[in-house]
């Protein structure tokens, strides 16, 4: 059953400023594995933007609660470069609290936009 949908957009020139202002940024939002391709490249600006809308919609399917840890919401891909959610620590309990216990994750990016939609399922 569908318990909730986020969904977010991210202008990526915006978050690549931001990037570039605070260079710690991306440390605090991305883990290792987010920053970087399965080869260990750095990630391109839309693909980090993307991301960070897919921790923005899981936080609004959520229902915003306060206290979420970034890194708690980790965006993976498969080995057919497919994206998912891995959650833990504080998102992973705000989702038990809503019966949450499967994500599904749609990310986009173009015309400088990334976008990224959830479907939060019990």
């Amino acid at each position: 059953m569908i318990v909730a949908v986020g969904i977010d957009v991210v202008l990526v020139d915006r978050f690549t400023r931001a990037l570039e202002r605070t260079p710690l940024l991306a440390d605090r939002l991305f883990t290792e594995a987010e920053r970087t391709t399965g080869s260990g490249h750095p990630r391109s600006p839309e693909s980090l933007a993307a991301r960070f809308a897919a921790k923005e919609a899981v936080a609004k399917a959520l229902g915003a609660p306060s206290g979420l840890h970034w890194h708690d919401c980790e965006v993976v891909a498969d080995p057919d470069g497919r994206p998912w959610l891995t959650v833990s620590g504080t998102v992973a309990a705000a989702a038990t609290a809503h019966g949450v216990n499967r994500w599904h994750l749609s990310l986009s990016h173009d015309g400088g936009i990334a976008s990224a939609m959830v479907v939060a399922e019990s």
